[in-house]
């Protein structure tokens, strides 16, 4: 994400010729390379049964790096090579392949692996993706991307513009689910339908503690009417072994970037919080080797490291330091900041430590924090209020109270869409 360019299944193995409908289930048994995880994503049952639930369909598949299997192998490849192939793929930002950095994405070409056409989906509206899918001649779309469980990462808004477009053509959607990987903690403040935007349109919590596969229900009941369409055929092929508590580290799979700037498991635990730096005049660790856990800017010492450790935040850890971006903000230049370490996940909070960040930033550099003059950081917390409560010198406690009853609301609207328990 980058706002500097706008940008349920389980039945026993190869039980289910067909995927018949949303509340169909089918798993299928560990093969010998997945025999060590914890976890088998929606995407390795199916390959388990070499993809024959799908065979006779015109497939669209709308997927990245992430879609990926146990083996190594993308699931389009695998797709090919078991016989069921694709008549197109669908890139998101970054790129089907994932190639582009933030805020881009590969262009329309021939994937020269598999000689599928692949269409740029970035940026797309409904109706352009729908022309596509038309164009395609697709009869079901298939998403299989990894989230990372914030509001702002654009990959569940592509999920959500496929949905609609699915819709308008009459097509079947299916969701290879996959872990969010930060587990399913509900924080933050809930999105004002007024600052909707490429990194926010429906009101979901800014962690919304969901699994893609459950906020494609979510979106199929609660806002796809509201597009003027009607709910799409929707399957969800559920995760095997995923309870919400569990974060990545428990689930035995293998990281892949779901983006540049999302190197490891530890980014994505942070990144629903300090992602909102990059609606300030700081930077937020883009052009270093930690993004969105080292942040600073030119002339901020020591004093702001001090700051945080004093209020003794649960899960988090500071250490004082120096860096010089080689892209983004402050390119070439010597920065000043901490380093934000989670000691424990499961005490940690991303957002109410985000928001100590920003108060504390503001504190101690008041000559250097501000806001982007764009005003990105409201479409980032989904309305003006953090940037206005912080500049009238509200307290991290008042802040983040503000917005308790909201967010209480919308764990009600999301508990009978939530799968896993």
């Amino acid at each position: 994400m980058n706002l500097n360019r706008r940008k349920f299944l389980a039945v026993p193995a190869l039980a289910v010729p067909v995927l018949a409908s949303a509340s169909t289930t089918a798993q299928a048994a560990p093969t010998q390379a997945t025999r060590h995880q914890k976890v088998l994503t929606g995407a390795e049952q199916l390959a388990a049964q070499h993809w024959r639930p799908l065979a006779g369909r015109k497939l669209g598949v709308l997927s990245n790096p992430t879609g990926v299997l146990a083996s190594g192998d993308h699931i389009v490849d695998d797709m090919v090579a078991a016989g069921v192939k694709p008549v197109a793929a669908f890139g998101p930002e970054h790129g089907f392949r994932g190639s582009a950095q933030a805020g881009g994405s590969e262009g329309d070409y021939t994937d020269p692996r598999t000689g599928i056409p692949v269409y740029d989906a970035y940026g797309a509206d409904a109706t352009k993706l729908a022309a596509l899918f038309t164009k395609a001649g697709l009869d079901t779309v298939v998403f299989d991307i990894a989230d990372v469980g914030a509001r702002f990462y654009t990959y569940i808004w592509s999920l959500y513009t496929a949905m609609v477009a699915a819709a308008k053509v009459g097509a079947a959607f299916v969701v290879l689910d996959r872990p969010n990987p930060i587990g399913g903690r509900l924080a933050g403040p809930v999105l004002d339908p007024k600052f909707a935007s490429g990194v926010g349109r429906k009101p979901i919590a800014q962690q919304h503690g969901m699994t893609v596969g459950e906020l494609a229900r979510l979106f199929n009941t609660e806002f796809l009417p509201g597009e003027g369409v009607k709910p799409v055929d929707l399957q969800v092929i559920e995760v095997r072994g995923w309870r919400r508590e569990m974060f990545f580290a428990e689930t035995g799979l293998d990281w892949v970037m779901p983006s540049p700037n999302m190197p490891t498991p530890d980014t994505a635990l942070v990144y629903p919080g300090t992602c909102l730096f990059e609606g300030t005049l700081f930077a937020e660790g883009r052009g270093t080797t930690r993004p969105f856990e080292i942040l600073g800017a030119p002339g901020v010492d020591w004093h702001w490291r001090d700051r945080l450790e004093a209020l003794d935040l649960p899960g988090a850890r500071f250490r004082e330091t120096y860096f010089v971006p080689t892209f983004s903000k402050f390119v070439n230049e010597t920065c000043g900041g901490v380093q934000l370490t989670v000691t424990d996940p499961k005490a940690f909070d991303a957002i109410t430590t985000a928001v100590a960040m920003l108060v504390t930033a503001k504190q101690v550099a008041p000559q250097t924090f501000g806001w982007r003059p764009d005003h990105a950081i409201d479409l980032l917390s989904g309305s003006d209020r953090l940037r206005t409560m912080i500049d009238a010198g509200a307290g991290v406690d008042e802040v983040t109270g503000a917005w308790r009853a909201e967010l209480a609301a919308f764990d009600r609207q999301r508990r009978p869409y939530l799968i896993y328990r």
